[in-house]
């Protein structure tokens, strides 16, 4: 989704501002990553859902959110409306998140216990998307 600009160059500061969120600036290299927070799935999606945000704000927003729901399935603390709003929002906006979607899914990848936690709910969507034709 990123072109040749820096990320930090394409996102509104005022949505990362609602959201609470540290700015990125010119040492963040991975800011999707880096301000995941298992605890705060609701309010990203709440965010995701309800901000008028540009397809590059949609894009890392769906990155933390899905980073913060893996770390929340590893601590156990993951709640099944967060799976359906994910679910939801990745097949209604799946022009975006294609890539996205494939890294998580990691579908070269055949032992699930070399996954991420969350790659066996994000292959179901690739199998209910269709993408690629990969199981």
């Amino acid at each position: 989704m990123r072109g040749n600009e820096p990320f930090r160059d394409t996102i509104n500061f005022e949505n990362v501002k609602k959201i609470n969120l540290p700015a990125p600036n010119e040492f963040s290299q991975d800011w999707e990553y880096e301000v995941s927070d298992s605890s705060r799935v609701a309010d990203f999606l709440f965010a995701y859902e309800n901000f008028n945000l540009e397809k590059e704000e949609k894009f890392a927003l769906m990155i933390v959110i899905i980073s913060s729901y893996d770390d929340a399935m590893v601590k156990e603390k993951d709640e099944e409306s967060w799976a359906t709003s994910i679910r939801n929002n990745l097949l209604k906006d799946i022009r975006i998140h294609k890539n996205t979607i494939d890294y998580w899914a990691m579908l070269d990848e055949a032992d699930l216990d070399n996954c991420f936690f969350v790659t066996p709910f994000i292959r179901e969507i690739v199998n209910v998307a269709k993408l690629g034709g990969r199981n």
